[in-house]
């Protein structure tokens, strides 16, 4: 039955499923840099694609997002690490364009600034990130330009260059680029709430935001194809003894006396 599900689920977008299959497989023979260019190049030939059009056809015109009031993103410092939240929760974190420059800016930070030893990647609201912004999906003029937004301007490049001093807090939804991102970086906290999930085949694409990189080398390409094709949601429990997730914890509370000490918001 799981086979059968597995291949239904495949024949309704195989130009994504096909793509993604040959992704995962070449990805995890590169480094993690060549594998992010690898997902770029894929995904911004899907963009062109039928199936991608299709969905774009049958979800209809949306109007753009409106433009944050405040900052899409906040960057505290105390000391030698840097917290930094994802700040749209009146759009469930979205990962916009707007969100997504912020969070390149704050990860530069860290990127040049030798003094953090460590940085802790957090959501505002309710759910961590709720994944790609549906309301931009289909916006960029060209693929081209798609790509090279998504690997010189890109979250998982600056991700995966501060791995090994990262930690990421996870909590409710985490979808597309949700757990994408979170999943380049060394350590994975998340909270019992989280719901996980991979939507991107479904629309005619694959995880563009880093997603066919880091998720295989934490829990096997054949799981990261799985969850990609099926879109099925995986919890706490399943990520953690997967190895997508290195603790279950209640996150509003982990870190809570380092907070309390009073950070520098910069």
């Amino acid at each position: 039955m799981a086979a059968r599900d597995l291949a239904e689920h495949v024949a309704r977008n195989p130009q994504a499923a096909t793509t993604l299959a040959a992704v995962l497989r070449t990805g995890t023979q590169v480094s993690v840099r060549q594998a992010l260019d690898v997902e770029s190049w894929a995904y911004s030939t899907l963009l062109g694609g039928d199936e991608f059009a299709t969905w774009l056809a049958s979800r209809g015109p949306r109007p753009l997002p409106p433009n944050p009031q405040v900052s899409p993103v906040i960057v505290e410092r105390d000391g030698g690490r840097l917290t930094v939240t994802l700040n749209r929760p009146e759009r469930r974190n979205a990962f916009g364009a707007a969100l997504r420059d912020a969070l390149v800016e704050s990860l530069d930070v860290a990127v040049l600034d030798e003094a953090v030893t460590e940085i802790h990647l957090r959501g505002a609201g309710p759910v961590f990130c709720a994944g790609g912004d549906l309301d931009e999906f289909g916006t960029t003029p060209n693929p081209v330009l798609a790509h090279f937004i998504r690997t010189a301007g890109g979250a998982g490049v600056r991700l995966a260059q501060i791995a090994d001093r990262t930690t990421a807090f996870l909590h409710g939804a985490c979808v597309g680029a949700g757990i994408e991102l979170p999943g380049l970086v060394g350590r994975v906290v998340v909270d019992p709430d989280v719901a996980i999930r991979l939507p991107e085949v479904s629309m005619g694409l694959i995880p563009g935001a880093g997603g066919t990189v880091g998720i295989p080398r934490r829990i096997g390409r054949w799981r990261t194809f799985h969850l990609a094709v099926t879109g099925d949601a995986i919890g706490a429990q399943t990520a953690l003894r997967w190895g997508l997730a290195d603790e279950v914890a209640d996150v509003t509370r982990v870190d809570l006396s380092a907070r309390e000490t009073g950070l520098r918001t910069i």
